[in-house]
Parts: structure tokens; C-alpha cells; sequence
């Protein structure tokens, strides 16, 4: 297991962890997108069942593979078509944000439960094996959905954060982002496999979601108090 725990971004036996969060993540994440498509006039994705919480209507192999190899993937896009709605740009800023905002959400929630857990001393009783897979599912689920919330925010294709600019730039702008597009994929690979690169958004990302995680944290300890 420690061979190959050394080529995995996480641990060995805490892939089950991962892969259940990135599931929850990911599965809300596009079903965001496909609901607010969907009530805003496009049914393009709910004609191919992407308006639901199941989360195989999402599942993409290459993205689950490279999950597991790289420590990054996705869930298969949500199929967006702007012209049908009645203010496609507005409408398009609407849910391509709405992904990113179910990961915030999701990390406060994961936030407030650990805040009840630890403040009622709900696992106190429980098996030891119990408390530390609760544990490790809300130090992940936590983390990673934060995570997910800013790096989908970042403006290069595929991510959501390059839609938003495209519908709020103007249309000579847009149409010029379109023409050098393609790179944009390459332009993301590099800043996720290049160190230097990595290192300087990447962990930058990392450092936000940590300020964001304890002003969380923060919040819930007002409520208490």
C-alpha cells in the first residue's frame, strides 16, 4: 500500500473519502448549472437527464482517472445553450456561478457540522474507527469543496470562471477570447502540472480556501457564543 500510496495524490486508505466527496462536489456542482439552465428557458440539458442528483448522470471516466493519477478532474459538462435564455448574458453569469457557489455552500455546511459534532460531543461514544472516518470525511469534504470553489473560478477554459468573463466582457472582447480559446486548455494544464506555476495559483488557491475555511469557522463560532 505505501508503493502506491507514493503515486497518488491521497493517501491510499483515504480514496473512499475522496471519491465520496468528489461525487457529492461534483454531482452538485453540474446539477447547479443544469437546474438554473433549465428554469431560465434552456432544457437542453434536461433533455439529456442532467437536471438530477443522481451521480452517474455526471460521471466522467477521464476526469475520475486523472482525479485519482493527478489529484484534479471533473464531472462531464453541463451542456449550456445561453441563447434560449431571455437575458443570455445575465442568465449565463447566473449558472456559470451557480457551480462554483454549491461547492461554497457545501463547505459551510461541512463547517457547520463539524462545529454541532464538536460542540455537542455528538461522537463521543462512538468506536474510535467511527470517529476517525467522520473526521476524515469532513476534513476532505470541507476542504475540497473550497478548493473547488475557487479553482472553478479561475478564467481559463474549461472552468466556469472563463465563462463568467465571457459574458461579461464586451462582444468585440468576447469574440477575441474565442480565437485563442483552444489554448486556453493547454494554459491549465501547465499551471496544474508545471511546479513553479502550480505553486504560484494553484497554492495561492489553497491559501484563500484556508482564510475562507476559518472565516467560516469563525462565523460559527459567533453563533454560538
Amino acid at each position: 500500500m505505501d508503493y502506491i500510496s507514493r503515486w497518488l495524490p491521497f493517501p491510499f486508505e483515504h480514496l473512499p473519502f475522496v471519491l465520496l466527496v468528489f461525487a457529492i462536489a461534483f454531482t452538485l456542482h453540474e446539477f447547479a448549472h443544469a437546474y438554473l439552465a433549465y428554469r431560465f428557458g434552456d432544457d437542453t440539458a434536461y433533455r439529456q437527464g442532467r437536471v438530477t442528483l443522481n451521480p452517474l448522470a455526471h460521471f466522467d471516466v477521464l476526469g475520475t482517472i486523472l482525479l485519482l493519477i493527478a489529484g484534479f478532474g471533473w464531472a462531464k459538462p453541463v451542456p449550456v445553450m445561453r441563447s434560449k435564455f431571455r437575458y443570455p448574458r445575465l442568465m449565463g453569469v447566473v449558472v456559470s456561478a451557480a457551480g462554483p457557489l454549491s461547492n461554497l455552500l457545501l463547505a459551510f455546511v461541512g463547517v457547520a457540522a463539524e462545529t454541532v459534532l464538536l460542540s455537542t460531543a455528538a461522537l463521543e461514544q462512538a468506536p474510535r474507527l467511527a470517529q476517525a472516518a467522520v473526521h476524515t470525511f469532513l476534513m476532505y469534504f470541507i476542504g475540497l469543496n473550497g478548493f473547488l470553489f475557487f479553482f472553478n473560478l479561475l478564467p481559463f477554459p474549461p472552468l466556469d470562471g472563463y465563462r463568467i468573463v465571457e459574458d461579461v466582457v464586451p462582444r468585440h472582447v468576447r469574440a477575441r477570447l474565442s480565437q485563442y480559446e483552444q489554448w486556453g486548455v493547454f494554459v491549465f494544464l501547465l499551471l496544474v502540472f508545471i511546479p513553479p506555476l502550480n505553486r504560484l495559483v494553484i497554492g495561492r488557491l489553497f491559501d484563500w480556501n484556508t482564510e475562507v475555511i476559518d472565516w467560516f469557522r469563525s462565523l460559527m463560532s459567533v453563533w454560538q457564543g
